[in-house]
């Protein structure tokens, strides 16, 4: 499944997944996020993509593509821009999605935790846990919303968020919504490391140069190789 971050051949995969995306500060995510938006609508004529962001955020750190992508294909006019600046707006889209005649295929939400003000949350819900309760409320609204798209056809949701240390703070959070988590981890040597919270799957190492989202290798990992052994 990691080879949907990059553009390369990759297998088929579920179209109906609820995905995480985590990494460390300036690790590439929105650049991979992109990637991966293109690459799922890009051999259809008529599939789309909503990518949520900041549009301050967006036009101060703009994603790199990979090397051989034409940043003028007419597939990035089927990305749609949704730009919110809260949780007021990801709520309002997602309280409004089943009105839409047709869904995209894929939404994906950027800094998906940097939307919730941890004051606002803890004042609102008036409890030092209020963050934590605000984002479970607006994940249960976006699961149901695509769980809502996909009784008329796939549609994903690929969340990404920031995390500093070893794991993302609310990761316990995101378990209880996502079924697929991706976690992005520095090799110490400027190169990063992309791998599934699945065991039995392939690991990517990438990097970013010259303004490109460079693919370095995909391989296995050790309880991989086990299984296989």
């Amino acid at each position: 499944m990691v080879e949907r971050f990059f553009s390369i051949n990759f297998p088929d995969s579920p179209d109906n997944e609820m995905m995480l995306l985590t990494g460390p500060p300036s690790s590439g995510k929105t650049s991979l996020l992109f990637q991966f938006a293109f690459n799922s609508i890009v051999n259809t004529d008529d599939k789309s993509a909503v990518f949520m962001c900041s549009r301050r955020k967006l036009s101060t750190k703009p994603p790199f593509l990979s090397q051989g992508i034409d940043p003028s294909s007419d597939v990035f006019d089927r990305i749609q821009m949704k730009y919110v600046e809260d949780e007021e707006g990801i709520n309002k889209f997602f309280a409004a999605f089943h009105m839409h005649d047709t869904f995209p295929v894929l939404v994906i939400i950027d800094d998906f935790g940097e939307f919730f003000d941890e004051k606002n949350c803890q004042q609102r819900y008036n409890s030092p846990r209020g963050k934590e309760l605000a984002i479970a409320r607006t994940l249960a609204l976006c699961c149901n919303a695509i769980n809502h798209a996909n009784e008329k056809g796939p549609c994903m949701l690929l969340v990404a968020d920031t995390h500093h240390g070893e794991t993302p703070r609310l990761l316990h959070i995101y378990k209880g919504w996502l079924n697929s988590i991706f976690t992005i981890k520095g090799d110490g040597i400027g190169s990063f490391i992309l791998k599934n919270n699945s065991s039995l799957t392939k690991s990517a190492k990438y990097s970013i140069a010259l303004q490109y989202l460079v693919l370095e290798e995909i391989y296995e990992t050790e309880e991989q190789k086990k299984y296989h052994l």
